[in-house]
């Protein structure tokens, strides 16, 4: 933002400058050469005035030699001709006029006004001695246009020094006026998106900047604060309620276990289902603080290499899978992928897939993991053999409690289904083919230009819950 406010006053103000200087410029540089020839006409005109006592009341040549006398001191070459285009008096440098003056004394003898020109870096200029209409004579008189060039190159050079001097003005106060309104503005955002990626306690500078930008920095910082409260105080209360449940739930299990030891035999059977209740109870608790940690996080990515990952989880899940006998393997496609997400949340999304897919998938089935390249994301796929879910169920499975027939809580799929779209990603369930349940994970890739500055690896606690939402 800095660069476009300062590129954009620096245009605005070159603009400026070049058509105010320019005109004027210019316009001086006309005056100038009107000034000149003015000037050149004048002592011209004091020439032919003196010429014309001479060639038409006969009075003597000593005026006219004066006159001539003078031009001469003055670098000027001044020649006069009488009303037949013969030359009567001169200057020393008479015959370096050329036949551009013959041509001016023609035309002025002839009752014209010609356009004086401009010989060799002089400007020639004749005048009528006389009327107009019958002129006795013609003067002609070269001056030497080096004065008039000087004085038009010392106007442009003005110009150009002052031009440049608004200009190194201006780049300096568009600078400190881009610096003054964008540095602030890029310190708010900067502060913004550490906050967005979980750095509650993040605030940002409410002293520099225009009034506007303090008080928008001054807001922030308010809505931050009020954030920070509201998470911090949702999290406490989550925590305190899963213990103050997990508390009487143990005490309420320890019960049972006594009165099952000494009970007779139906009274057993029935405490059995009582403690099969309390232990749903727990794994339900457990689910919902799961749920709501996945929902409060705020990932910052971190590079993730997908086939190391599924191959750990595979070799982790192994023994349960093979005392469940459920063949558990691990399939890539294509080069190793890597993909931004925050750490340790795809061992968390596995987790649970891979353990609601072994609690589904009867004895002699089998559950398989790929991971391939698919475009500008990664894909992963967790297949079974299963009982598969039907379309009604699949429409809901990433619902919190939305599969009535789920085994477990009914929280698993929710909270892979927050983790990944947390991180990007998108999460689908489709059929495997000859029967079962297949999810389609699209995650990013990592990029690392995108995701080289500021990098932490801020995530939740993996968590291990094994649950089953189908």
């Amino acid at each position: 933002m800095t660069r476009r406010i300062a590129w954009t006053l620096l245009a605005l103000t070159s603009v400026l400058l070049v058509l105010a200087v320019v005109p004027l410029a210019a316009s001086m540089t006309a005056r100038e050469r009107v000034s000149y020839r003015d000037n050149q006409r004048a002592a011209t005109r004091v020439i032919a005035a003196a010429a014309e006592e001479h060639l038409s009341d006969h009075k003597p040549a000593t005026a006219m030699r004066q006159e001539l006398g003078t031009a001469a001191r003055a670098g000027d070459c001044a020649a006069v001709y009488d009303a037949s285009a013969r030359l009567v008096a001169g200057t020393p440098c008479t015959a370096a006029q050329g036949e551009e003056a013959a041509e001016l004394v023609g035309k002025v003898l002839a009752g014209h006004e010609p356009e004086p020109p401009e010989n060799e870096g002089r400007l020639l200029v004749a005048e009528p001695a006389g009327e107009v209409r019958r002129p006795a004579g013609a003067v002609v008189l070269a001056r030497s246009a080096a004065p008039l060039d000087a004085r038009i190159a010392a106007i442009w050079g003005w110009s150009a020094a002052i031009g440049a001097a608004g200009l190194a003005a201006s780049v300096l106060l568009s600078v400190r006026l881009a610096r003054w309104v964008g540095r602030p503005l890029s310190t708010l955002d900067a502060s913004a998106r550490r906050l967005g990626e979980g750095a509650l306690d993040e605030r940002t500078d409410v002293s520099g900047g225009p009034p506007e930008v303090r008080r928008l920095a001054a807001t922030f910082n308010t809505m931050a604060a009020r954030t920070e409260a509201l998470v911090h105080g949702h999290r406490a209360m989550i925590a305190d309620v899963s213990h103050q449940l997990r508390t009487p739930l143990a005490a309420l299990r320890l019960r049972l276990d006594v009165l099952a030891a000494d009970a007779e035999e139906g009274t057993a059977t029935e405490l059995a289902a009582a403690q099969d209740e309390i232990a749903r109870l727990s794994r339900l608790v457990d689910g919902l603080l799961a749920v709501a940690r996945a929902e409060q996080a705020t990932p910052r990515p971190t590079a993730v290499r997908v086939d190391e990952v599924v191959a750990e989880r595979v070799a982790a899940w192994s023994p349960v899978a093979e005392e469940r006998g459920v063949q558990l393997s691990a399939g890539s496609a294509g080069p190793a992928v890597t993909v931004a997400l925050g750490a340790g949340h795809l061992e968390q999304i596995l987790d649970n897939l891979i353990a609601n897919a072994v609690e589904a998938v009867p004895a002699g089935g089998s559950l398989t993991l790929d991971d391939r390249a698919a475009g500008e994301r990664a894909r992963v796929l967790v297949r079974d053999d299963g009982p598969g879910m039907t379309a009604e169920a699949k429409s809901v499975a990433f619902h919190r409690f939305g599969n009535p027939e789920a085994r477990g809580s009914g929280l698993g799929l929710a909270i892979v289904h927050r983790l990944v779209t947390a991180n990007g990603g998108t999460a689908r369930l489709e059929d495997t083919p000859g029967g079962g349940l297949t999810v389609v994970l699209d995650l990013p890739l990592w990029r690392e230009r995108g995701h080289a500055r500021g990098v932490t690896s801020r995530s939740l606690p993996v968590d291990r819950t094994a649950d089953r939402n189908r």
